[in-house]
């Protein structure tokens, strides 16, 4: 079962990111892809040799597919616009009350499984990543949706220490594609708030600087 470190330290980091997001926060697809799936695959490895009897695995499907769904709500409700030539994104009350309820979901699910079987219950206990993490990859796809059919550019990582921020060629195409933009072949992105004109960039991500 998650020990009490776990939770207390899942919980930090759940309400680490909705302060972030609630106060608002560039588009950041690395963040909303690769964290989730690193968590989801870390969760799915702590509960793959626990799961033994048709009732747990029933309760993890039950509440994974509850999480991604709500997860999927998340993401509709989050609010998407463009600031400084970026998407931004920021939560709002209802996406706030949205992770409420899933973690309302999972803990009660654990509560209510540990009251029919103990040990089944200590299983599904260690499915908190698992399901955290399915439903926050399926929030970070609706809102990144969401950002290609809007204005603003999305970053693939943020850059640090003053480093140029990444961009994703293939999300860049993707949104020029989406909006009727398309650039011409063989043209490379500028640097952000450049006015030297398209500076060319190496690697399989574009840079820019703010």
């Amino acid at each position: 079962m998650s020990s009490p470190v776990q939770i207390v330290l899942v919980l930090a980091a759940v309400c680490y990111v909705l302060v972030r997001r609630m106060m608002g926060e560039p588009a950041e697809a690395k963040r909303m892809l690769v964290l989730p799936a690193v968590l989801g695959a870390i969760g799915l490895s702590q509960v793959s040799a626990d799961l033994k009897s048709p009732l747990s695995i029933l309760f993890l499907v039950l509440t994974a597919g509850i999480s991604v769904v709500i997860g999927a709500l998340r993401g509709a409700s989050v609010r998407v616009s463009a600031r400084d030539g970026l998407a931004f994104v920021q939560y709002t009350g209802v996406t706030v009350a949205l992770w409420v309820a899933n973690l309302a979901v999972k803990f009660g699910a654990n509560f209510v499984l540990r009251a029919i079987d103990p040990q089944d219950a200590a299983a599904l206990g260690n499915s908190l990543l698992l399901t955290l993490g399915a439903g926050m990859l399926v929030e970070g796809l609706v809102v990144l949706a969401k950002a290609v059919r809007g204005e603003g550019r999305i970053l693939w990582a943020k850059g640090k220490d003053g480093a140029p921020h990444q961009l994703s060629p293939w999300l860049d195409s993707l949104q020029q594609n989406r909006n009727g933009r398309t650039a011409p072949a063989g043209t490379p992105h500028a640097e952000y708030g450049s006015d030297t004109g398209p500076t060319p960039s190496t690697g399989t991500q574009q840079q820019f600087r703010r």
